[in-house]
């Protein structure tokens, strides 16, 4: 039977180092004893060489079980990682594949034997290879020219290390302070995986957080995390309590370490902006050593920025990098937290670019007072997380995030000329921070509210939009305005104090005036059924022809012709853009719908789409 050839010569190519995915064969496999996880190797061959020292990962133990990797069985190997032991008997150490998914091509039963005359391979490895195939830390080189200083290592245990205490257990009896960690093969930051017991890693530092602290039953404490980055990959690191006093003074931003002896997990995506599998915490046994001879081939902080006006169909909770120049920057507020009671600081900041949109930019605790608005600097985000109220998207910093103040960077030197040169304020064309119920720029589909009801749109984590044209039953008149607090960027309601002030719990402050606000809730029907909507305060200022302080004020002194103003769009038809999303309310659930912009009805247009519909209904074509 005819089977794929096997990939000549490829074991020595990944011993030293080669990246790629070569076709082996199995020609024996053995549980290792003493293992304390379940562990197998494999004696796997290439046709010319042998390797005794493949050990098949964890995960993939139910293949060997399940007899898919019998004798003889030809596979693809997909992924893997190397790693070094080292023994009494050979001071330069076996190299270990790690096997961590392979593609079976041919089973053994079909092959029935062995391909070629493999002969053994030769252990040593080349450690002056650090491809990305990734070796784990080794001993060290033979001869180096390096000699750190002592002031670049940091580490919080004992005074004696134990770099590399897994297979074999190689073990330094160097003090701390003495270790040379550029001695050490460094470890492609790509490839770290918790099935490395033993690595260094070299990086620039990208990103770093403040201090944060945290209080709840089980106790308090601080954190902090940065991100370091290589050619090959960036990871995020985080340190809590006592290893946040031992090396936050010593992380910078665009400074080269060595780290190694980390813990390792899964990243958790919600706070972890790189792309990497697993993020690291540092602990005891941290050791972290400067880079005294910089490396210029190292990445400096890399962006995928995200145009503002692309913000708008961003869902929220997203991560994304963002550039913008600073177009106005509201006062520090100061307030209590509902929940916490604790005293918090925010400033917000509205940032413009090229896509001729607007966003608002939240800040908070120390980035809010230290936030220096002079000259409309542009402000370049490394993972901003998205928000939304009221339909409207807003950008804010987490724990993760990077700012910088007029980076230099070629998207930075193009933004500052654009804006210097180009921008015109009239000319911008969307605020997505507009709390208009959703993005009024959204394709959306013709659907009935009764095919919406049908398809249960609304009934998913995530809200969907939808079109119809449908008419105004009838308009709510009671409290469709409020009064809000005064500041620009607030549209918390205030509370009258009945002595001529007005206080906003949000800000924290009080104020001599006010601004109104439409919060509109009408029922609009098309053909099938009618719904209960609701429009925030920039649709319905479009639909009634009246701003909200107009309406207030008229109806303070005429209230009947401040009614007749609302209940004059009563029967009145509009291209109604809405979204729908369910929304809980103590133990009830409920779909609820607001109005993303409802507009005049373009009748040539809305002809052509019935046009459309009834062709796509009866299968007789148009002319």
């Amino acid at each position: 039977m005819a089977h794929p050839a096997l990939s000549e010569g490829s074991i020595k190519r990944i011993v030293d180092g080669s990246q790629e995915q070569p076709i082996l064969q199995i020609l024996g496999a053995k549980l290792i004893p003493n293992s304390d996880n379940e562990r197998y190797r494999l004696l796997i061959s290439d046709g010319v060489h042998l390797h005794s020292f493949a050990m098949l990962s964890s995960q993939l133990n139910y293949m060997f079980k399940e007899g898919s990797l019998s004798d003889f069985t030809i596979f693809r190997l997909m992924r893997f990682n190397t790693s070094t032991i080292n023994s009494k008997n050979d001071s330069a150490g076996k190299r270990v594949i790690v096997i961590l998914e392979i593609n079976v091509l041919v089973p053994g039963h079909n092959v029935g034997g062995k391909i070629g005359n493999p002969l053994p391979l030769d252990q040593k490895p080349d450690q002056n290879i650090a491809g990305a195939a990734a070796p784990s830390v080794v001993a060290p080189r033979a001869t180096s020219s390096f000699t750190p200083k002592t002031t670049g290592i940091y580490n919080t245990g004992a005074s004696t290390s134990s770099i590399g205490s897994g297979y074999g257990g190689y073990k330094s009896s160097l003090a701390k302070n003495d270790i040379t960690l550029k001695d050490y093969v460094i470890h492609p930051i790509s490839t770290l995986t918790p099935y490395q017991n033993k690595w260094v890693i070299k990086g620039r530092i990208s990103n770093k957080s403040n201090i944060r602290t945290w209080k709840n039953d089980r106790g308090e404490g601080k954190l902090f995390s940065f991100e370091m980055a290589d050619q090959t990959a960036e990871i995020r690191a985080t340190a809590f309590k006592d290893q946040v006093d031992m090396f936050y003074d010593k992380i910078e931003v665009d400074r080269t370490i060595y780290m190694t002896k980390c813990s390792m997990k899964s990243a958790d995506k919600r706070f972890n902006a790189t792309k990497h599998e697993y993020e690291l915490t540092l602990n005891s046994d941290t050791i972290i050593q400067g880079c005294f001879d910089e490396d210029h081939e190292l990445p400096v902080t890399h962006y995928t920025f995200v145009p503002i006006s692309q913000i708008a169909k961003m869902e929220p909770n997203s991560m994304i990098d963002v550039i913008g120049v600073c177009y106005t920057a509201g006062d520090v507020v100061q307030f209590t937290a509902r929940t916490s009671g604790r005293e918090l600081k925010k400033r917000e900041v509205t940032l413009v670019d090229n896509s001729r949109a607007t966003v608002s930019l939240t800040l908070w605790g120390e980035d809010a007072e230290n936030f220096d608005a002079s000259y409309q600097p542009v402000i370049a985000i490394r993972g901003a997380r998205v928000t939304e109220f009221g339909g409207g998207k807003t950008i804010s910093l987490a724990s993760g995030s990077l700012m910088k103040k007029n980076p230099d960077i070629p998207e930075g030197h193009q933004m500052r000329g654009w804006f210097d040169n180009c921008a015109n304020v009239d000319e911008i064309e969307m605020n997505v921070s507009a709390r208009t119920g959703g993005a009024s720029n959204i394709k959306t589909d013709w659907i009935t509210f009764h095919e919406a009801k049908i398809r249960n749109l609304g009934m998913g984590d995530a809200p969907e939009y939808f079109q119809t044209k449908a008419i105004v039953h009838l308009v709510r008149l009671n409290n469709c305005v409020y009064k809000s607090c005064p500041q620009a960027e607030c549209n918390k309601k205030i509370i009258d104090q009945d002595d001529g002030t007005y206080r906003c719990e949000k800000c924290n402050a009080s104020y001599t005036n006010f601004k109104y606000r439409f919060l509109v809730s009408m029922s609009i029907g098309d053909w099938t059924s009618n719904r209960w909507v609701t429009c925030f305060n920039e649709v319905a200022e479009q639909m009634f022809g009246k701003t909200a302080q107009e309406y207030g004020e008229l109806q303070a002194i005429n209230s009947d012709e401040a009614e007749a103003l609302l209940t004059n769009i009563h029967f009145n038809s509009f291209i109604f853009k809405l979204r729908i999303k369910m929304e809980h309310f103590g133990d009830s659930n409920r779909n609820k719908i607001n109005v993303v912009s409802a507009t005049p009805i373009n009748y040539k247009e809305y002809n052509e789409y019935l046009m459309k519909d009834l062709a796509s209904l009866t299968g007789i074509g148009m002319n």
